[in-house]
């Protein structure tokens, strides 16, 4: 186990090393200066030129990209060029949103998806498994951006039970901000719901058919004895490569949800850091999300082993 986790981790190195070098290189090979932007087209030279001193973008790109990567790891993700503020006190800020909604969301995909997709394969052809098929398909189809509309349009502006948009504060109570973010929640998990459910049920009914289950069923034990205690752990693989997926998705990918209910998370601070060329902004979020990414794949990666021993002896 350890030789694999080391191998897993020297894995993660890398990726993490090539991920930085990426993100600085297309952020910057963009066009526009941010100086430039701030002070608009009719900027003279010299004002241009000791805001862009003050900015440190007068440095060789190779100096800036070492003294980014030297922040990173110290904790200093620099000083936003539109705020004049610490880029890690404005992600600190918005993570208290984003990191919520995201294990909301995976949680409720989870809940859903795990009963969902084993009725699915324990009544396979019948239907039910088609109903359940049927309402995954639409999950799938349907962008989780209209069921954030359907869902203000019903609980919002008809049932009153839910504002439409924005954030409490964790200030006024725990479960005031858990109803803050219980419709974006929502609308986030319901397709990555559908995907994991779908996931679920293919898993499941290609391990009903190996050996070992009709083992254990000649032995005596039920259907429903025989899914639980030896079909639910071995279809568990693939489902946790969906869910440290999902998760990934649902951290980084939440911008069109963010901007739908004027959230402050990170991705509604990554698409005003665009609009405002904010680079140092965008290339240290960017990176942060990449780093939860890579991250997470590591605990599946682990998580892997753990469930199947079979990982641990090839390592």
């Amino acid at each position: 186990m350890t030789r694999y986790m080391l191998k897993r981790l020297a894995s993660l190195c890398i990726s993490l090393a090539v991920a930085s070098l990426v993100i600085f290189t297309v952020i910057e090979i963009a066009p526009g200066d941010p100086a430039s932007f701030m002070l608009g087209v009719n900027a003279q030279p010299d004002t241009l030129a000791a805001l862009r001193t003050e900015l440190g973008l007068d440095a060789s790109k190779v100096e800036r990209y070492l003294s980014w990567v030297g922040g990173l790891l110290t904790g200093d993700f620099g000083v936003s060029y539109t705020y004049r503020t610490p880029v890690a006190d404005m992600i600190a800020a918005r993570m208290w949103v984003s990191l919520p909604l995201a294990f909301y969301a995976l949680l409720l995909s989870t809940l859903i998806a795990f009963p969902a997709g084993i009725f699915a394969a324990a009544r396979r052809g019948k239907v039910g498994d088609m109903g359940v098929m049927g309402a995954t398909q639409l999950g799938v189809a349907v962008p989780n951006f209209w069921f954030a509309m359907m869902l203000v349009l019903i609980f919002s502006i008809n049932l009153r039970w839910f504002a439409a948009g924005g954030f409490v504060g964790w200030d006024k109570g725990f479960w005031a901000g858990v109803h803050a973010l219980t419709l974006p929640a929502i609308a986030l998990a319901l397709p990555q719901a559908a995907i994991l459910a779908r996931v679920m049920r293919s898993s499941l009914l290609d391990v009903l058919g190996e050996d070992y289950m009709r083992t254990a069923r000649a032995k005596g034990l039920t259907t429903r004895q025989t899914l639980w205690r030896h079909g639910l752990r071995n279809a568990l693989i693939p489902v946790l490569t969906i869910i440290g997926l999902q998760f990934s998705f649902l951290l980084a990918g939440s911008i069109i949800i963010e901007q739908v209910f004027y959230l402050p998370g990170l991705g509604r601070l990554v698409f005003q850091a665009i609009s405002a060329r904010d680079l140092i902004v965008v290339e240290s979020v960017v990176m942060l999300l990449v780093f939860s990414v890579i991250i997470v794949n590591f605990i599946v990666d682990l998580a892997y082993a753990a469930v199947d021993p079979r990982l641990r002896a090839r390592a």
